[in-house]
């Protein structure tokens, strides 16, 4: 990534580069949940583990499901107006596996948290208070360079995070991020590579991706920010900050851009989004993706 040969970054066309063969091993799919349809959760325990509060597992399995549920439905805006039809189509499939991942976490809260509920209770019948996602996720999409910083962002520290969760003492939400590393790593790929396009090619080009990452990177610090619940569960995001940013700091070096110096998006009387405070444009993606189960309550197809 840091001496600019990468495949990605020179490559004529970065779809190419996702929709080659995959170097994974033979039976591997490239896209972890959009092609592949392997059950990530085959043979694994569903058994809480002794020691892990199965209220405060939910609400971290809601936490990470709310971030790839907003995210994903964020992607899928794209459909009809990204700038070319491969790029629609490789923005669907990064939708498509981080709605994968959704579904297995919203699944497993409701497993753990005592109320039984379902995914789709989950994803389509709570408030919007009720929602734990960042605030980073639910951004309006903006312009394509808007999408790609988000996404390289996004990716760049969840990706480190689910390194670390592959371990983690829950076998599910362990499988879950073992397989979710895989995907991550593409969709890292998919926005460095244009991060090093639009931020190397014109003088134009490189503003609009500048001004994108100026206007995200307050938005950043609440990933690394602890919640209580993921500190007794022995996760702290913290300790992921100095790495993420040094991978960040070299992607926006290589691409001719500047690391930007705002400071973090103020929390609201000590509340973000973990805690269900989030920015005004969370009310209408919810509306619209909750719509047709909302009008339909009960309806299967």
């Amino acid at each position: 990534m840091t001496d600019g040969t990468s495949t990605s970054a020179t490559d004529d066309h970065v779809y190419l580069t996702l929709s080659e063969a995959s170097p994974e091993p033979e039976g591997e799919a490239r896209w972890a949940y959009g092609t592949g349809f392997a059950d990530p959760l085959l043979g694994v325990d569903t058994a809480l583990p002794p020691g892990i509060d199965g209220s405060d597992l939910g609400t971290y399995c809601l936490m990470l499901g709310d971030d790839a549920l907003i995210l994903a439905q964020r992607l899928t805006e794209w459909c009809t107006r990204a700038p070319e039809l491969e790029e629609e189509v490789a923005l669907a499939n990064l939708g498509l596996d981080l709605l994968g991942q959704a579904r297995l976490l919203l699944t497993r809260a409701g497993q753990v948290d005592g109320t039984g509920r379902t995914e789709d209770d989950y994803a389509y019948w709570r408030a919007e208070h009720e929602f734990r996602n960042v605030r980073l996720v639910e951004t309006p999409n903006g312009d394509f360079a808007h999408c790609v910083a988000r996404l390289l962002l996004f990716a760049t520290a969840r990706h480190a995070l689910y390194q670390r969760l592959s371990g983690h003492a829950d076998p599910v939400l362990a499988a879950v991020a073992a397989r979710g590393v895989k995907e991550l790593a593409y969709h890292r790929e998919y926005a460095t590579a244009w991060t090093l396009r639009l931020g190397d090619g014109t003088e134009y080009s490189a503003r609009r991706m500048q001004t994108a990452l100026d206007a995200l990177w307050p938005l950043l610090e609440e990933l690394f920010t602890p919640h209580p619940v993921e500190l007794r569960l022995g996760v702290d995001p913290a300790e992921l900050r100095e790495g993420v940013l040094r991978e960040l700091g070299e992607v926006i070096a290589e691409a001719r851009l500047t690391v930007p110096q705002a400071p973090p998006l103020a929390y609201v009387g000590g509340r973000a989004g973990r805690d269900g405070v989030h920015t005004e444009a969370l009310g209408p993606l919810l509306a619209e993706l909750q719509v047709v189960a909302r009008a339909h309550p009960g309806a299967t197809w």
